[in-house]
């Protein structure tokens, strides 16, 4: 049966659309995502896997929202809010709660980097810290001036390294079957638990990736309208889905990888220690291969962290920083903490439990945003997006308070 040529253009029509969802996906790919999963798996086992799994379906609705505004309304979700928070002090204030999640961001991505090149080439962890910030710098300049398209298809080639180096353990390695299907029914066992729950909802459904996404869509479509803008849409769908199904995949392929084979061995509550564990269980090929995936991770990540960042300061603040400078004022931190000696693991799994306390403010917005006929007219949502969208971010809301009291209580 042949293919009629209005199929047949279609389709490359259709793929060409597709990118700029993989590239806010990376951000479920970063180091800080590891660090979580993999602390997970090895402290509890695969009590956590429906943590993963509901966290990567909740960021399938945020992501399409996000990129639903971008594309509808030509503007980002900082832009958006900039100009309609009318009082400076909140607008700052703001501001200042989104730096906070860009600068917790930004540590993730860069000790990621530092870690994974000390792992493959010795490197202190400074050095390898500044390495990580360089190259997102050139990525980001890639951006500037070669286009979206270009900075696209980079950060897809490293998603393809992140696959691989963090999914060729479970084939040597493979879990209990029986025991990731207990691990879908949600539970907590103890405040411990929780707490890595939280670091991996911060992981995943990560405030960056919804401010970074809708500026994506702006920048590859702009303001689309009419029945062109009903085809990016359907583009969009299919975007966000690939890209959250890689990420989902790799994401629980990781808690499983250490569940089954980290669990109760010393010293995998670290990178270090788990890339140690790996090697000794299965094999400095395998190990490789992690270092190379993690070292992958953090490149990518940390570039669109730092895309992210500089839409967050130019939307709400109404100005444009340096790129230099925009990439030092969240470099600093995570550079500190190494200077420091400050344990990386124990940083980046922290720092996600700040990208957890960041989601309602980015979360939120967006929900109200894309809900409001007279901005986004027909595309607005439907009540039952609005619902859903509005479950998801009571879940999330409710388990950081959770995790508030069980910490303040010593629970």
């Amino acid at each position: 049966m042949s293919t009629s040529p209005q199929a047949r253009t279609r389709a490359p029509a259709l793929f060409s659309l597709l990118g700029p969802a993989m590239v806010a996906g990376v951000a479920y790919l970063d180091p800080g995502n590891v660090a979580s999963n993999m602390s997970a798996g090895a402290q509890y086992g695969y009590l956590l896997v429906w943590v993963v799994v509901a966290g990567n379906v909740m960021a399938w609705l945020i992501q399409y929202l996000s990129a639903k505004l971008g594309l509808t309304t030509g503007e980002s979700l900082p832009q958006a809010l900039g100009t309609r928070i009318r009082s400076r002090p909140a607008r700052y204030g703001y501001w200042l709660q989104a730096e906070l999640v860009a600068m917790a961001t930004d540590v993730a991505e860069v000790l990621g980097g530092a870690i994974a090149l000390n792992l493959l080439f010795g490197l202190p962890l400074v050095v390898g810290g500044v390495i990580t910030g360089v190259v997102s710098m050139l990525l980001l300049a890639l951006h500037s001036r070669r286009g979206s398209r270009a900075f696209e298809r980079v950060v897809i080639g490293f998603v393809a390294v992140i696959a691989v180096g963090f999914c060729a353990g479970i084939v040597l390695g493979p879990p209990d079957a029986t025991a990731v299907v207990g691990g879908l029914v949600p539970r907590f066992e103890d405040s411990g638990s929780v707490l890595l729950a939280a670091s991996i909802l911060g992981a995943t459904v990560m405030p960056h990736a919804i401010y970074a996404h809708s500026a994506l869509t702006r920048d590859r479509f702009g303001r689309v309208v009419g029945d062109e803008r009903r085809r990016v849409l359907r583009a969009t769908r299919i975007d966000v889905t690939v890209a959250l199904v890689i990420a989902g995949t790799v994401n629980v392929v990781i808690l499983l990888l250490a569940a089954a084979n980290l669990q109760g061995v010393d010293g995998t509550d670290s990178l270090e220690g788990a890339h140690a564990a790996i090697a000794v269980g299965l094999g400095p090929v395998v190990a490789t291969l992690f270092a190379i995936g993690l070292l992958a991770s953090g490149l990518a990540s940390t570039s669109v962290g730092a895309y992210a960042g500089a839409e967050i300061m130019q939307g709400l603040l109404r100005t444009r920083i340096p790129l230099l400078t925009r990439r030092i004022i969240t470099l600093v931190p995570a550079l500190a903490i190494l200077v420091l000696g400050v344990d990386p693991t124990l940083a980046l799994v922290l720092s996600q439990v700040v990208l957890s306390f960041g989601i309602p403010f980015a979360l939120v917005p967006l929900v109200v945003l894309t809900a409001r006929r007279a901005l986004l007219g027909d595309a607005a949502n439907r009540w039952y997006t609005t619902v859903a969208a509005s479950i998801a971010a009571g879940l999330l809301i409710v388990l950081n308070v959770t995790l508030l009291v069980l910490v303040a209580t010593g629970a």
